[in-house]
C-alpha cells in the first residue's frame, strides 16, 4: 500500500468550535493538506516543541522521551494507517535497535511524540485522497480558513477556556504577557501570545 510522506504545515485555533485546533499536515512535495481537529492539551504539546520553549518541568511527551530513551527505544516513524467515522488511527514504529514494534496512539499523540523524536509522518495514499484539501494558494491562506475544514477528521476534543483578545495590548504588554505565561506553565496561553507577537512583528 503507497505511503505519503507528511510535513506539519500548521496549528490553527478554531475560531467556532471552543477548545478545538487545528492541525494541518501537509504532502512533502505537494499541495495536499490533510487536516485533523485536536484538543488544546494536545495541540500545547505539539506547539511548545516545534516552538523549542521549555518547560520547567516535563510534560507528559517529554517525560515519554526521557524514559523510552532510557531504554534504549526509538521512534523511528509515524503512520496514520485508518480513518474511520471522522476519526484518524495512528501508531508508533519504535525500535530497541534490534527488534520493531507498532504500538497503536492516538493522531495528536503521535505527532507530538513524533516532534520530539525527529521521526518521520506518514499516511496512506488512499487516506489523504479522501480527506485531504488540495490548495491553490498559500499555506497562510489556508490556515486562515481551517473552520471551514473541521469536519475532515476529528479525535477526542477537550474543552478550554476561550483566548483572551491580545489584539488590544502593546507590543511590550503582549512580551511580558508571554513571559509570565512561560513562568506559569500557562503554554495555550503562551502559544496564542506568541502568535500575536509574529503578526505584529510580521506587519
Amino acid at each position: 500500500m503507497k505511503k505519503v510522506k507528511l510535513d506539519i504545515v500548521g496549528l490553527s485555533y478554531s475560531q467556532t468550535q471552543s477548545g478545538a485546533y487545528a492541525l494541518v499536515l501537509g504532502e512533502v512535495n505537494g499541495r495536499r493538506r490533510l487536516p485533523i481537529i485536536i484538543g488544546a492539551f494536545e495541540a500545547q504539546a505539539i506547539a511548545i516543541e516545534i516552538e523549542k520553549m521549555t518547560p520547567s518541568r516535563p510534560l507528559t511527551h517529554d517525560l515519554f522521551k526521557s524514559f523510552a530513551q532510557t531504554y534504549g527505544i526509538q521512534i523511528t516513524e509515524i503512520l496514520i494507517y485508518n480513518l474511520v467515522d471522522g476519526v484518524f488511527f495512528a501508531k508508533l514504529i519504535c525500535t530497541d535497535g534490534e527488534n520493531v514494534q507498532e504500538i497503536d496512539a492516538r493522531t495528536s499523540d503521535a505527532i507530538a511524540l513524533a516532534v520530539r523524536f525527529n521521526a518521520a509522518i506518514y499516511t496512506y495514499e488512499f487516506i489523504i485522497s479522501s480527506a485531504g484539501i488540495v490548495i491553490e494558494g498559500n499555506d497562510l491562506l489556508f490556515l486562515e480558513n481551517m473552520d471551514m475544514t473541521k469536519e475532515k477528521g476529528s479525535e477526542d476534543i477537550s474543552t478550554s477556556i476561550p483566548g483572551t483578545n491580545y489584539k488590544s495590548l502593546t507590543i511590550e504588554e503582549l512580551t511580558q504577557k508571554l513571559q509570565e505565561a512561560i513562568a506559569e506553565e500557562a503554554y495555550e496561553k503562551a502559544a496564542k501570545i506568541r502568535d500575536e507577537l509574529n503578526k505584529r512583528n510580521s506587519a
